[in-house]
């Protein structure tokens, strides 16, 4: 007898997000379970104005996208989502619907759906508490109360999570850890890789080239790497990728400070050239918003040490561990950050040591292989 399985995202593929990239994870991992069949439900990603009700294919499974038409507190809002996720059910029948959290507007039609069929195994994808938006936060503590009462499973990306969370540390009989996984496609190094990695060595030769990579919105703490670089010498480069609604301000912040370079949306080629190149990975991240951090353990992954702040009940602390692959400093501590990365600039060894250790920790817990098995075991096993 086939299992069917029903994944409900905020958006999906093509977009692209943490969540969403976790969720096509797990969708292909579960490919390989023979009989398994699949449905994808999400909101369409256009913009409000572009938005529409549609059904394509992605990796061979079809994806059912409702219509947006508006957007509260990075919430969509769909007149036809729950009719739609209603004739969804009734027709694909699923045994199991993994339901990926937070998404306050979906989980109230599906906890309405799933009153009256128990035989439905709901799987509670939990990827971080709502911690920004205090007045939605509050208002929707029951749905949350409900949800997790009705959840057979509920994921954690990381064990710090499952403590530090107070919903997921209520229930903890139901929570199950799935570390999330590096793209180690997306991370191969060819020969045009190769040939810019070592552009960018002779460019900043004799420097240490520190790295960080992420939105610039405020829970990255890019400011506090601006503020930590005022207490560099000019023996250091700092490149940080990315934009943001943050990005006009930090490069404001960081004006007359020739060692921090803005490097935009580069393409996959010159973020492996410059993960190649640097010495030492910064992650300035502040607050929960950040429950695990890809793009740190995607720093570790080639062999470079970290530096991390302290963040309370987040997993980016369980990616990086303190004095074996990296330093943590004390939240938003820019001094203590410039001082852990002169330590790590100053003795190569501990550099070779931490980065080591950095790549080993990210092959034996954050790959693709390990995250497929874990997806596995627990859909195949409720």
């Amino acid at each position: 007898m086939g299992l069917k399985v029903l994944h409900i995202s905020k958006y999906y593929y093509p977009f692209s997000g943490g969540t969403e990239q976790i969720a096509r994870d797990a969708v292909v991992a579960l490919k390989d379970v023979p009989g398994c069949e699949q449905l994808v439900f999400a909101f369409d990603h256009g913009t409000p104005k572009e938005s529409k009700d549609s059904r394509d294919v992605v990796d061979g499974i079809d994806v059912i996208r409702c219509r947006c038409f508006a957007k509260i507190s990075s919430q969509s809002i769909s007149m036809s989502y729950g009719r739609r996720l209603r004739e969804a059910i009734d027709e694909f029948k699923p045994d199991v619907v993994i339901l990926h959290y937070p998404n306050p507007f979906g989980t109230k039609y599906l906890l309405k759906l799933l009153k009256n069929k128990p035989e439905i195994k709901l799987v509670t994808y939990w990827h971080l508490d709502i911690v920004k938006q205090k007045i939605l936060k509050m208002f929707f503590n029951g749905q949350n109360r409900r949800l997790i009462e009705r959840s057979s499973k509920l994921i954690a990306t990381s064990p710090n999570y499952v403590e530090g969370s107070p919903w997921l540390s209520s229930a903890p009989d139901k929570c199950v850890v799935v570390p999330n996984c590096i793209n180690e496609n997306r991370l191969v190094i060819n020969d045009e890789v190769i040939k810019r990695a070592e552009e960018l060595k002779e460019e900043h030769k004799g420097k240490t080239v520190c790295l960080a990579v992420g939105r610039h919105v405020e829970y990255k703490g890019f400011k506090y790497l601006i503020d930590a670089s005022k207490n560099l010498s000019d023996d250091f480069i700092i490149g940080i990728t990315g934009k943001g609604p943050l990005t006009d301000e930090l490069k404001a912040q960081a004006a007359g400070d020739n060692k921090v370079n803005f490097l935009g949306l580069i393409s996959d080629v010159d973020l492996r050239a410059w993960l190649m190149t640097c010495d030492i990975f910064c992650f300035p991240s502040i607050t929960k918003n950040e429950a695990f951090g890809l793009a740190l353990a995607e720093g570790m992954y080639f062999g470079h040490p970290a530096v991390t702040f302290t963040i309370e009940g987040s997993g980016v602390n369980y990616v990086n561990l303190d004095g074996v692959t990296g330093i943590e400093c004390p939240n938003a501590d820019s001094k203590a950050f410039a001082e852990a990365l002169k330590k790590l600039s100053a003795d190569e060894a501990l550099r070779t040591t931490y980065g080591e250790a950095a790549k080993q920790r990210v092959i034996d817990n954050f790959t693709y292989a390990t995250f497929k098995k874990n997806i596995q075991d627990l859909v195949t096993g409720l």
